[in-house]
């Protein structure tokens, strides 16, 4: 197969620039199809690391010495470039956290805790990732509240009629993928966050396996809060952030105390800092920071919406391609998706494909997903998932199908 021509962006520039992607795995040259797990790093977001480290190491807003002050510059750097790629107002409404878990139990913690009470509903639909249910369990058990799953139609997308019937003036919150992690889906968010609007309800967008595969405008689709994570857009672990409506910001308690997050502590007293630096308790990931801006400015230098048309291009490819495979099922069709790709082949566990392939230097997820509501909507507990970057190819896709029919001719 040819990969697919896109004018103003190579998958092979790109690759020339991701060290790992020309290792080999048992022999063969590595096949990186584990991207909805994390994505591998450019030089530049591994050169940025090491730079900061060989020159530039210092803790940041407290200290007076030129390297302080650097450093400094160069985390609130970040956070100015995270504004700017989400399309949010100000850096102000962008807090750094570990990553799109840490964002949503945040704002679970200090938004959730001072705004549910009893009979509050939070809708939360079936194809959500484990971080963006469990903490909503969490705190509807202590606050009363009742979380609502939302169903799902047969393709895997969100049933709008179920969602539309289940709000009310209950609602309270409504949370939600920009992309499944699993199905691929991508839910129509700004459709869908101004009707929940209309009841007064919060919307927070979990971007996790979103940002990394098309533009996102955080006002645009006016959500309250959006969380993402920094390993899976090419950037270092550890390290992500939460963006959140700067009148809804302003609003929260701090979640953690510590360092960092005061104005003035005494035993009689302590006042808090503005936001967002008082969701920052302690010693941030500031190396982490540098490096997710590094990895948001080369994915930009690509052009996203070149990005975008490529992959898309790509998944077409692959959903095509893998129908040559006896007894394979891709779980999810809806319209509107990104390259995930989650399949169960007849008769053979998951686990024993992820190995199969990983024989032939082909890395795919297999398990549940940390998300076995999605998986249990089609009847099962287990897939195998091929997730698409936009450093793959179509001869990438090919070794995948070549591998999985000689597993089905193997036994």
């Amino acid at each position: 197969m040819t990969t697919p021509d896109v004018p103003g962006f190579s998958p092979e520039a790109a690759r020339r620039d991701v060290p790992i992607l020309h290792r080999t795995v048992n022999g063969r040259p590595l096949v990186w199809l584990d991207n909805g797990a994390t994505t591998q790093k450019p030089r530049q977001v591994i050169e940025a690391l090491a730079g900061f480290y060989a020159t530039a190491n210092s803790n940041i807003h407290r200290g007076a010495h030129t390297m302080a002050r650097e450093a400094t510059e160069m985390y609130e750097a970040g956070r100015a470039g995270v504004a700017q790629f989400l399309g949010a107002p100000s850096p102000e409404s962008i807090v750094f956290v570990r990553g799109t878990t840490e964002g949503i139990n945040l704002v679970a913690q200090s938004w959730g805790r001072d705004n549910l009470g009893p009979g509050d509903d939070i809708l939360v639909p079936v194809l959500e990732h484990h971080a963006n249910i469990v903490p909503w369990q969490q705190v509807a058990k202590e606050t009363r509240a009742r979380v609502v799953p939302v169903p799902l139609r047969p393709d895997g997308s969100i049933d709008q009629d179920a969602y539309a019937d289940l709000l009310s003036m209950r609602t309270q919150l409504v949370v939600l993928s920009h992309a499944s992690n699993v199905l691929g889906t991508v839910p129509p968010v700004k459709e869908m966050a101004a009707l929940a609007h209309r009841y007064g309800a919060k919307v927070l967008v979990d971007g996790a396996q979103a940002v990394a595969h098309f533009p996102v405008d955080v006002q645009d689709l006016d959500a309250d809060f959006y969380v993402f994570s920094g390993h899976k857009i090419y950037g270092p672990t550890g390290i992500g952030a939460l963006y959140a409506r700067p009148e809804v910001l302003e609003e929260m308690a701090p979640w953690q105390g510590g360092g960092n997050m005061i104005e003035s502590v005494s035993f009689e007293r302590t006042t808090f800092a503005p936001a967002p630096h008082r969701f920052e308790a302690g010693t941030g990931h500031i190396s982490g920071v540098v490096g997710l801006l590094s990895a948001l400015q080369w994915l930009s230098s690509f052009g996203r919406s070149a990005v975008a048309q490529y992959e898309t291009q790509l998944m077409t490819y692959a959903q095509q391609a893998l129908t040559a495979v006896p007894g394979l099922e891709v779980l999810g069709t809806a319209a509107e998706r990104i390259g995930v790709l989650t399949f169960t082949l007849a008769g053979r566990d998951p686990a024993d494909i992820a190995g199969w392939l990983d024989r032939d230097g082909i890395a795919v997820r297999a398990g549940h997903h940390c998300a076995q509501p999605s998986l249990a909507h089609y009847g099962v507990q287990a897939a195998a998932r091929a997730s698409l970057a936009l450093y793959n190819t179509g001869e990438e896709v090919d070794r995948l199908v070549e591998s999985l029919l000689r597993l089905q001719k193997s036994d």
